[in-house]
């Protein structure tokens, strides 16, 4: 095997491309006759391994199904059968150094390259300018060897350079781990980021992608080994949530931690990465979204528990179907599905019955790891309604810094009604008296600890959730209720709920900007630390319906005139293009009347990209119902048009508007209202309610 074939192996194994025979002998310079040699030696490799040949199929390369286990079988051989270059054999001790635990010695490289001790000492001053160059020195002990020091993001960063230069089997015996053994494979990370991609509006470049995708690689490993990134000149960051959700996912299904040095490091580096403008997905995220309601409500139904009030449920389902959706089928590890499927198999049944609602949207089913984790967000959000009621003595254990601290301190406040206590070293639990907590919820196993303990990750998943949720269950029957907590404490979000109301009612058309600024200000006051969401400001239903954004007793013919009539004040207040309207209506032409989610209730919307300028509501009630589409038995008495500016901000206010509507003596006042004041204050009366 050369370097090129090698090469083309690790393009092939992409689980994001398929390449043809002109497209790789363009990106390795080569005729299409050299590639069509390469890949009969890469075919005579993979026959020697009882793999499945690589075929031609209309201009494409079709991989067998076991193609990537190759990469494996190649990690397995030596630099006795492979030869490096003096370049990449100057490169490959670096990442011997870098990676390595203590001090290696000249002797232990030179065997494991196959080359002479003399020609290591010979590469060695070259190494050292090229770490120089890094701002990392290579220490040199006398009956010890070579190691590295300095910041970990610069070995990262060089080991990143290199990855970029050395092909995959180098890398590979570099690495010296068995990559089947590590919690995660490359085509998970691929499918992550492109799910965020997506999730996010914000697509990478092919090149960016594939950045991205080899640091996240280094940083898992490195994250694996005990390193970590544990300072940062930066104390906030704006726009970093698609980083954010990115390693929210790495956390949970690569089974590492990451703390807020990390996630502050990264937001950065994707931050310099080049976006291009992609395509968006068709996905119809407020669609997405009302599927969610009905399923939430029938399996609720289903299971005699009522997850209905659950935002934080409703607004996790909603973004993990989105993203599920959006991307191609990956299988995960699913170990810990099946652990919790064992104690929920009534839920995952219950799921199981009631996908049918998202599968009749897609045209396709569902397979079976899809709706296990559909399943598990469910078990999830019962766990935290279970133990919502009963504030339990709580101490946080971290190993990484405060940052970690408090990511996991914000989280667990966002499930549980916990009453934390204190936030402790690892190696202060062995002191903490049995009397004063139930329980230490720490980010790594811990030893010498007289009181109940659990390991989560700061993120805090949802399986963590079921975890921390089983824990509770155990404590509750031993009989150890803690008192319940009053505490009533200032937050942003609180303070944001107090003074959102009169800026929407006074300047509705401002708002949504000046709420932005303001939470900024205050996160700044307060000194909050980084959080999921936390730059956006999800407005009640109430800010988005005040009374100058409702009508009452319009005249319409038909739902087309409906639709255009509910939309009218936004597009005279420039909220919406024209085209937006159109589009809505089109929607129904395409789909159905699906945007009914009460009886005689609509609520049209398109997508982002067809119009939608600002975050805005209007409701208009009917002066005599209308059909809409072929439902002739549900006339429509009341269109509210929403312009929906991403998937996320107007999520709560969706939300509320879909709990009031359960509520059947809403639309029974609603009907009486003789003003569009005193509709909007009938909206503030039943949001308050719930």
């Amino acid at each position: 095997m050369n370097k090129r074939q090698l090469d083309i192996i690790e393009k092939l194994s992409s689980a994001y491309r398929k390449f043809n025979i002109s497209e790789l002998a363009d990106e390795c310079k080569v005729s299409e006759r050299t590639i069509r040699k390469d890949l009969d030696k890469i075919n005579e490799l993979l026959e020697e391994n009882k793999i499945g040949r690589l075929v031609l199929k209309s201009g494409k390369i079709i991989k067998p199904n076991e193609f990537n286990s190759i990469l494996n079988r190649i990690s397995k051989d030596d630099f006795y059968s492979y030869k490096l270059s003096k370049p990449e054999r100057i490169d490959v001790i670096i990442q011997m150094l870098i990676n390595s635990v203590g001090y290696v010695t000249l002797a232990c490289i030179a065997d494991y390259l196959c080359v002479s001790r003399v020609t290591v000492i010979n590469d060695l001053d070259e190494i050292k300018e090229k770490m120089l160059e890094w701002d990392l020195q290579v220490i040199s002990r006398h009956n010890k060897g070579l190691r590295v020091e300095g910041k970990e993001e610069k070995k990262r960063e060089l080991l990143l350079a290199m990855q970029s230069n050395l092909n995959v089997f180098v890398v590979n015996n570099v690495i010296q781990t068995d990559t089947r053994s590590l919690p995660y494979t490359k085509g998970m990370i691929e499918k992550i980021v492109n799910e965020q991609e997506h999730m996010h509006r914000s697509f990478l470049s092919d090149e960016s992608f594939g950045v991205i995708i080899k640091y996240l690689s280094i940083m898992i490993m490195r994250n694996i080994h005990g390193y970590s990134i544990n300072d940062s000149p930066e104390k906030n960051l704006e726009n970093s949530q698609m980083a954010q959700d990115i390693l929210k996912y790495i956390t949970q299904y690569c089974r590492i931690n990451v703390n807020v040095p990390e996630l502050i490091y990264f937001s950065r580096f994707l931050k310099s990465q080049k976006f291009s403008k992609g395509q968006s997905t068709n996905l119809d995220t407020v669609k997405i979204q009302i599927l969610t309601r009905q399923l939430i409500d029938a399996v609720s139904e289903d299971l005699g528990v009522n997850l209905n009030t659950d935002y934080d449920f409703f607004e996790n389902l909603s973004n993990h179907l989105e993203s599920t959706l959006a991307a191609e089928e990956v299988v995960y590890d699913n170990q810990i599905v099946d652990e919790i499927r064992n104690k929920y198999k009534d839920v995952f049944e219950s799921v199981n019955n009631k996908v049918t609602l998202i599968e009749n949207y897609i045209n396709r089913k569902l397979t079976d790891i899809e709706v296990d984790y559909i399943s598990v967000h469910v078990c999830a959000a019962i766990e935290r309604r279970k133990n919502n009621e009963v504030s339990f003595r709580i101490v946080v254990a971290c190993h990484a810094g405060i940052g970690t601290s408090k990511l996991l301190l914000e989280n667990l406040k966002e499930y549980f009604n916990f009453l934390i206590i204190d936030i402790v070293s690892v190696h202060d639990t062995k002191y903490i008296d049995d009397n004063i907590a139930d329980l230490v919820i720490s980010t790594v196993p811990i030893d010498e600890c007289k009181i109940d303990n659990i390991v989560v990750s700061p993120m805090l998943t949802d399986e963590d959730c079921i975890r921390v949720g089983n824990k509770i269950d155990s404590l509750r029957k031993r009989n150890n209720l803690p008192i319940r907590s009053d505490e009533n404490t200032v937050t942003v979000n609180g303070v944001l709920e107090n003074i959102s109301s009169v800026l929407y009612e006074e300047i509705p058309d401002y708002a949504p900007d000046l709420i932005v600024k303001i939470q900024k200000n205050l996160r700044s006051y307060f000194k909050e630390s980084l959080q999921e969401n936390s730059d956006i400001f999800s407005p009640e239903l109430h800010h988005l319906l005040p009374y100058t954004h409702i009508e009452l007793d319009v005249e319409c013919k038909d739902w087309q005139e409906a639709i255009r009539k509910s939309a009218a004040l936004l597009l005279e207040k420039g909220y919406i293009e024209p085209r937006y309207i159109d589009e809505m209506i089109n929607n129904i032409e395409e789909f159905g009347p699906y945007m009914i989610i009460s009886k005689g209730f609509a609520l049209p919307h398109s997508k982002v990209e067809f119009g939608s300028l600002k975050l805005g509501m209007n409701l208009i009630r009917l002066k005599e119902p209308v059909c809409f589409g072929n439902d002739t038995a549900n006339p429509v008495e009341y269109v509210c048009c929403l312009s929906a500016v991403d998937g996320k901000t107007h999520l709560r206010a969706f939300f509320n508007l879909v709990n009031i509507l359960k509520k059947t003596s809403f639309k029974e006042e609603l009907h009486k209202c003789s003003s569009s004041r005193e509709a909007a204050e009938l909206i503030v009366k039943y949001e308050y309610q719930l």
